[in-house]
């Protein structure tokens, strides 16, 4: 079997390139926007150029059988607004990439939304793959509109559509949020999260290339949507005392009452880093549990203490 894999040097794409080498089942062949001189042994390289409504994906799409589209704009720094580029990306490249995957005549397309779609925090009750949409960001409006176009081009294709909405993606080489806060937590500060009560669902790189892998084949996961996560759902203070664990520390975290903390993100024109840091995001993943019978192949806190432990190590190395 033939797998193209988009965004092949990406976070998510080194690990699951390197996760589906080990099987002798798979060609593995790889996209990216321009080749590199520090190649990926494992994989055949292809250079598409930038992706938008006009990328030629024929020669990454010769002889495949499954696609798995990770490649997208993420959350850039000081352009989070920039709405004709997420849409080009995410939106108008996605769907021509399924375009001439259809035309190819590719079997299954993967595609990796975000949970975002759903919504930015919960309350009352944890997200289900039956939930309302109701995208938070520009970012993640735009996997909405993905999925949607590709639902509707595919609906009376025979080409597999499976959409999977991961929370965040956590490994010690996770970029943007979690790479921020293992820093924090290498420093030894005192941290505000005491008494923080929230629970935050997420998924370890790990977790996640596996469960990838097993929807390339499932015969279940045809035309599904699933959100997943590691099942163990964790405060912040948990995340941060795990990490330190790995790191060989002890936790300082200060009692420190969420309102205050709202109050002074909000002074400082930062609610978003509130919401991520006290608000609660809770995913139940038990579709992919009941449906096809997938496990973690990790508990968070053995993940979070290697991801911990992982940096310890490396900051050792360079000092």
């Amino acid at each position: 079997m033939n797998i193209l894999i988009t965004g092949a040097t990406g976070f998510v794409g080194q690990s699951l390139i390197s996760h589906l080498a080990a099987d002798e089942r798979y060609q593995i062949f790889g996209s990216v926007r321009r080749l590199d001189p520090v190649s990926i042994s494992s994989v055949n390289l292809i250079a598409v150029g930038d992706i938008s409504s006009e990328t030629d994906w024929t020669s990454a799409l010769k002889n495949v059988d499954v696609v798995i589209h990770l490649a997208g704009r993420a959350h850039v720094l000081g352009d989070v607004n920039n709405v004709a580029a997420f849409k080009s990306v995410n939106v108008e490249g996605t769907l021509r990439l399924a375009e001439q995957a259809i035309a190819s005549g590719v079997k299954r397309f993967i595609f990796i939304s975000s949970i975002g779609v759903n919504g930015s925090q919960t309350y009352s009750e944890a997200f289900t793959e039956s939930s309302a949409v109701a995208p938070h960001a520009i970012y993640a409006e735009s996997k909405r509109q993905a999925e949607d176009l590709l639902r509707s081009k595919l609906q009376n294709s025979t080409m597999e559509l499976v959409i999977i909405r991961p929370p965040l993606v956590y490994a010690v080489n996770a970029p943007g949020n979690f790479q921020r806060l293992i820093k924090l937590v290498a420093t030894g500060l005192p941290l505000p999260f005491g008494i923080t009560k929230n629970k935050r669902s997420m998924v370890s790189l790990k977790n996640l290339t596996d469960f990838i892998s097993l929807c390339i084949e499932h015969p279940a996961a045809a035309q599904e949507t699933f959100l997943i996560s590691d099942g163990m759902d964790l405060s912040t203070k948990e995340i941060v005392s795990f990490l330190a664990e790995g790191m060989g520390k002890r936790p300082k975290l200060l009692p420190v009452p969420d309102i205050f903390a709202q109050f002074a993100l909000t002074i400082l024109r930062k609610p978003s880093i509130y919401v991520q840091l006290y608000g609660s995001l809770v995913v139940d993943s038990s579709k992919a549990r009941t449906l096809l019978g997938w496990n973690p192949v990790e508990p968070a806190s053995t993940a979070l203490k290697a991801a911990g432990a992982s940096y310890r190590d490396r900051r050792r190395m360079l000092d």
